[in-house]
């Protein structure tokens, strides 16, 4: 966001030194700007990191990336922004001369008008890096979701299958108990039938 925001300043920059009622000291200012904003999206560019890892410019995203997105091998996302990267270093670089050199730049006192159609190339080029990565994002976002449903749901699936029914398992039971202590009490009685019967024989 920041790098668009400094290109459309610079813009605004041009567009202020290619009116006819700007004067030399007007434009040096502009140019002084114009030149430290340069010098800002070189940095930004180059040296924008995330947990120790470059992402711009000879970075993550200047590379191919692939997200492993479901269990088998086949389910997987590739993001590729090198091209795209590139293009916005090539329009950046275009546009400001303070991309690549710390010298004074002329492209407000000289040619303001052609640095206007330079910046909005660099501008577009930014865009559609951010476009693509919204979009990568805006996926990757719906195949958590997805994955989300998929874990809650076989993990609903496996309580229903591994739970058993308490009151109906307690009514088993309530049962087996009671047979089982009908059966404990036939047989005492029939041991003590037997002891009257050889007390009936002696």
């Amino acid at each position: 966001d920041e790098v668009g925001n400094m290109l459309v300043r610079m813009k605004d920059l041009a567009t202020q030194s290619a009116d006819a009622s700007s004067t030399a000291k007007d434009k040096d200012a502009m140019q002084s700007e114009f030149d430290a904003l340069g010098l800002e999206l070189k940095n930004v560019l180059q040296n924008t990191t995330f947990g120790g890892t470059k992402l711009l410019v000879g970075g993550t995203v200047a590379s191919s990336m692939t997200f492993q997105i479901g269990a088998s091998s086949g389910e997987t996302m590739t993001v590729n922004m090198a091209t795209d990267v590139a293009q916005v270093v090539t329009d950046v670089s275009a546009a400001t001369s303070n991309y690549n050199t710390t010298a004074t730049g002329t492209e407000l006192t000289g040619a303001a008008n052609a640095t206007i159609g330079k910046l909005e190339t660099a501008l577009a080029s930014v865009n559609k890096v951010r476009s693509n990565l919204g979009a990568a994002a805006n996926r990757l976002e719906h195949v958590y979701n997805n994955l989300s449903n998929i874990s809650t749901n076989s993990k609903a699936a496996t309580g229903l299958i591994m739970d058993v029914d308490f009151a109906s398992e307690s009514a088993n039971m309530t049962s087996n108990q009671m047979l089982l202590q009908a059966g404990t009490a036939m047989l005492k009685q029939s041991n003590s039938m037997s002891s009257m019967v050889m007390s009936l024989l002696q």
